[in-house]
């Protein structure tokens, strides 16, 4: 009977918070919010977390860091909201303010994200205002404790105690539902931003993989990664929600001419496209955290001359949509390479997770120190007059991409047959390009391998080795030697503070 109460309480506890969370998701609906404040809570746990933490969760889960943020925060609050339910049995006073206190904590994860306004803070609000009589509500309805367990001979009222206890809670559920499936369906901005990219009519060429840059060997990287694989690493649990026609860019900070662009203006000043690799320093040895694709965009070092770089300048600090920052040394954007503002992937426009309808492309750098998505500002400075997201962390302010190399074929502890066996991969040096590539067997001489056509040095290229394995077990490594002659590092380095280091090693059996 205890463990029956028990059960009841808690459950009155979690109708009533998940009731206040789909009230919220509705407010956010009806006001075209782009967070609401569970994904705000999740938002600024990221912005919060030390670099040395978010490293290690993204080491361990990889591209659904995400996800697993936002379930664990709905877990969460499915606790919170259990606990309060027991809570209330016995102090509702308590119980109240310890609901008010979770609507405190989504008003300041709303304005921990932007300067906001009472309407960004208005969900936040709702949430206690709904959740607090509901849980008064569900708990009066509870049948008392002679009823819990009823026996044959029961009265009347204890039946319809239990009813009326179970008809609230069904109404409590049902309403959630509902109210939860209509906040969903009135937060339109990301289908009209979804429409109005699909409808852009970018003056782009088909995509093609140049000739010769593939091997031939079966299970290699496709040279060309595609978009839906694309990696992807960044802050934002909810992507900004841009339509073409509100999108401005600022240049501005120690420029002869401050210069303010419309997405119509962007275009007007011609394409450019160009095969570019990019990677995030966060990839370990051997990681997937890196690809391959042809962008399309405006060249950054075109827009600099037009605003005219003041002497003394060395770097530009770009600021995303959603107040994401980092620092790039000028010279990058403003040498030979294909620095871009870019609106295309592939021959497409950027899709929104990627930054559409703008974000920075800068080959030879990492990506958090220079691929700006949803990318609104560029302020032409210098790096001792301050501090960016991920170098506040610990990241190095400057971090250009080291020279690398991955196999993807055979997988690491596989069987293999007696014979010859076909070792592939890529490898990458952006802005430098790949000369060479060796593999080394069981510790052995290195010895080259065939590569792929390199149409620039801003992408990676595909290599191979034809291997005569003997029976046994095997450690194969891979290393390569960029443009300027430099070898690939063999010593084991972490990512933190710019990037990782070492011979991608894996281990086979051959019999």
């Amino acid at each position: 009977m205890r463990r029956t109460t028990l059960w009841m309480n808690a459950g009155c506890g979690l109708l009533a918070v998940g009731a206040g969370v789909a009230a919220s998701e509705l407010v956010t609906g009806l006001l075209s919010l782009r967070m609401s404040p569970a994904v705000a809570l999740g938002a600024a746990i990221i912005k919060l977390t030390p670099g040395p933490v978010a490293e290690w969760f993204i080491h361990l889960v990889g591209r659904n860091d995400k996800p697993l943020l936002i379930t664990g925060i709905f877990v969460g609050l499915a606790a919170c909201g259990a606990l309060l339910g027991m809570l209330a049995a016995r102090n509702r006073t308590a119980a109240y303010i310890l609901l008010v206190a979770l609507g405190a904590i989504g008003m300041w994860a709303e304005s921990y994200q932007h300067a906001s306004t009472f309407l960004d803070i208005a969900p936040a609000i709702v949430a206690p205002l709904v959740a607090i009589p509901l849980l008064g509500w569900l708990l009066d309805a509870r049948p008392s404790q002679s009823e819990v367990a009823p026996d044959a001979n029961e009265p009347a009222t204890a039946m319809v105690s239990r009813r009326t206890f179970l008809m609230r809670g069904a109404l409590v559920v049902g309403g959630s539902l509902v109210v939860a499936a209509g906040g969903r369906i009135l937060s339109r901005s990301r289908a009209a931003v979804e429409s109005a990219r699909q409808h852009l009519k970018l003056p782009l060429g088909r995509t093609r993989v140049p000739a010769g840059v593939l091997v031939g060997v079966q299970g290699v990287s496709d040279w060309e990664t595609p978009v839906d694989s694309f990696y992807r690493i960044d802050t934002s649990l909810s992507p900004p929600l841009i339509e073409p026609k509100d999108w401005q860019l600022r240049i501005h900070g120690m420029v002869d001419r401050e210069i303010t662009l419309t997405y119509q203006d962007l275009l007007q000043r011609g394409l450019t496209d160009a095969w570019i690799t990019l990677n995030c320093v966060s990839n370990p040895v051997g990681g997937p955290l890196i690809g391959n694709a042809r962008w399309s965009g405006v060249r950054i070092a075109d827009l600099l001359a037009e605003a005219g770089v003041q002497s003394g300048a060395d770097a530009v600090l770009s600021t995303s949509k959603d107040g994401w920052n980092c620092g790039t040394p000028i010279e990058v954007l403003t040498d030979d390479r294909n620095a871009l503002l870019a609106v295309a992937l592939d021959g497409q426009p950027l899709p929104i997770e990627h930054g559409f309808p703008v974000r920075m492309v800068v080959p030879g750098l990492y990506g958090f120190v220079s691929a700006t998505k949803w990318v609104v500002d560029l302020n032409v400075t210098r790096f001792v007059d301050f501090t960016a997201y991920w170098t506040s962390r610990g990241w190095s302010p400057q971090a250009p991409v080291k020279t690398s190399s991955r196999i993807d074929v055979p997988d690491a502890g596989s069987g293999l047959n007696v014979g010859q066996v076909s070792i592939g991969g890529v490898a990458w040096a952006q802005h430098r390009g790949i000369d060479a590539v060796e593999v080394q067997v069981d510790g052995g001489d290195w010895v080259s391998a065939t590569l792929g056509v390199e149409p620039t040095i801003d992408s990676w290229v595909q290599w191979k080795y034809d291997w005569n394995a003997p029976a046994g077990n095997h450690t194969i490594a891979v290393r390569a030697t960029d443009g300027t002659g430099a070898v690939q590092s063999g010593q084991d380095v972490g990512v933190v503070p710019n990037g990782s280091e070492g011979y991608h090693t894996i281990s086979v059996h051959v019999s």
